[in-house]
């Protein structure tokens, strides 16, 4: 079970990503993507209509296939805190 401050430091790098308006760069975009994805168990394939983008999607998830769930909250706080929030 992933405890409650990690949750919530988690919920709210998610919460700042979603109002970020600023561009943010692919390869941050397809990490943060693949991070969310383990973080929430959600293993669905990629959902875009753009084959391309669905490849790239799928390629994130495979090299982060080794992460735990706790891992990857962290990993994607970590992300927003030092590539988008510096």
């Amino acid at each position: 079970m992933v405890d409650q401050s990690l949750k919530d430091r988690f919920e709210e790098a998610v919460d700042y990503v979603n109002q970020y308006t600023k561009p943010i760069p692919a390869d941050i975009l397809l990490k943060l993507y693949a991070y969310f994805k383990i973080a929430n168990k959600n293993f669905d394939n990629p959902g875009s209509k753009t084959p391309l983008i669905n490849a790239f999607k799928a390629n994130a998830l495979i090299q982060a296939q080794n992460i735990g769930r706790e891992e990857a909250m962290n990993n994607y706080i970590d992300l927003v805190e030092k590539e988008i929030k510096y």
